[in-house]
């Protein structure tokens, strides 16, 4: 069997480690920059923009792939799985149309509100940021001002958090439009990712990923400095109450959107917010997350390519999937000044090899030496039976990197834990 795996982070690093476990595989991958890491493991490269659609098509044609993988939300949005499909090819991925429940928030609030989808936040769209000046400026509450397209994470601005109202109405001025401002949530966040067959969903281990760049959760949003999952693949700040409701609501978007015309394929990430009343939905994604993909895939003990078949051909199965009983902790190292100011490409030296699983990002090798670029470099994942166990293990991990490069040592580590758990119950 042939795969193709589009997209060169450390998503796609995970992705590519997991289908090379499987004997009989054959790997080729096409990426904008050279990954090390899926470089040491891919049979093939193409080095090309991931959103070069035809370069893309015409590479997974002349390999023969059997079927694509694609990681990152750019190519999905740019109809990669519609082209690959012309050409006869099969793709582990929404359509372009499915994927707008990602790249559209718009869309994905207007089919909730449809279908009476649970979860959902009060939210008006705006074409015109002069309305949503407007609208912010009237509306009592706090809220969320959110751009419709792709922001890598990092485009959602919270008034009454670090945004004043003028600052929010600024924000909205900024963005120009179209916009969705909604209601600002308050609880805890968490990360419910499931496999999707068009019709039915298997959901995965729950992750926390921690959006802010520095330890206490202070400074501005990043595309994830690190997160992690428990033994129980569950959260202890998530009830089982919450944990079915969260479920149901994603089952429900995948009928809805089958019942649509637009049946989704792939992998749905639900972002929710765990609040008072429950849980509320912030985003959804048609992806993996990175880092959260990280967390997952390391502990998958079945074949991730078979559950890709499954998901194409529309027989997905809960027997198919399994995870190992066991905690992760991933640990993002970055350039220092990331995300606002990353200082110039440096040569970073990893350590001795650990414990922890490496996935390199955003990083270059030159003459033997990693080489730092602006965003992510490499992220270690630690493993084992409690979540102490696991962060000790990415914490060596981390801490022996040397170099112009930060990361946060409080994630996965008890004591924040106990301040989720804690805030959890101060709300309830």
């Amino acid at each position: 069997m042939k795969y193709l795996v589009v997209g060169g982070g450390g998503r796609e690093h995970a992705i590519t480690a997991a289908l090379a476990r499987e004997r009989e595989t054959h790997l080729a991958a096409v990426m904008a920059t050279k990954n090390p890491g899926i470089a040491s493991i891919a049979d093939v490269l193409l080095l090309a923009r991931e959103t070069a659609v035809e370069r893309v098509v015409g590479f997974a044609v002349d390999q023969k792939v059997d079927l694509v993988l694609i990681g990152p939300e750019a190519p999905l949005e740019a109809g990669l799985v519609d082209a690959l499909a012309g050409a006869g090819i099969p793709a582990f991925g929404p359509t372009r149309g499915a994927a707008r429940i990602e790249t559209d928030k718009a869309y994905a609030r207007g089919l909730m509100a449809r279908h009476g989808i649970a979860g959902c936040p009060d939210y008006q769209g705006f074409s015109d940021a002069e309305e949503a000046v407007r609208y912010i400026r009237d509306h009592p509450g706090d809220l969320a001002v959110k751009p419709v397209g792709l922001t890598g994470g990092k485009g959602v601005r919270v008034m009454g958090e670090q945004v004043d109202r003028e600052g929010a109405c600024a924000y909205a001025r900024e963005l120009g439009g179209p916009i969705v401002v909604e209601e600002r949530l308050v609880g805890e966040e968490f990360t419910l990712q499931a496999f999707v067959d068009g019709t039915h969903l298997v959901p995965m281990p729950l992750v926390q990923d921690h959006k802010r760049a520095f330890e206490g959760d202070r400074g501005p949003n990043t595309g994830g400095m690190g997160s992690y999952s428990m033994a129980d693949h569950g959260l202890p700040f998530v009830e089982r109450a919450d944990y079915d409701a969260a479920l149901a609501i994603m089952d429900a978007v995948v009928q809805a959107m089958a019942a649509e015309g637009t049946p989704f394929i792939g992998v749905l990430y639900g972002q929710f917010m765990n609040t008072a009343a429950g849980p509320m939905v912030i985003e959804f994604n048609a992806r993996f997350g990175d880092p959260e993909a990280m967390n997952v895939l390391t502990l998958l003990s079945s074949d991730l390519g078979a559950i890709a078949w499954r998901c194409v051909d529309g027989t997905l199965g809960a027997s198919a999937v399994s995870f190992r009983p066991e905690a992760t902790v991933c640990k993002y190292l970055v350039p220092e000044g990331y995300p606002d100011a990353p200082g110039p490409s440096a040569p970073i030296d990893p350590g001795a090899p650990r414990a922890a699983r490496l996935y390199y990002a955003n990083v270059e090798e030159c003459d033997g030496r990693l080489w730092t670029q602006r965003s992510r470099t490499l992220a270690f994942v630690g493993t084992g039976p409690t979540l102490e166990e696991a962060e000790a293990v990415a914490e060596a991990a981390a801490a022996g990197v040397t170099g112009p490069v930060r990361y946060r040592r409080d994630i996965g580590t008890r004591s924040l834990l106990e301040q989720r758990c804690a805030h959890m119950r101060s709300i309830r």
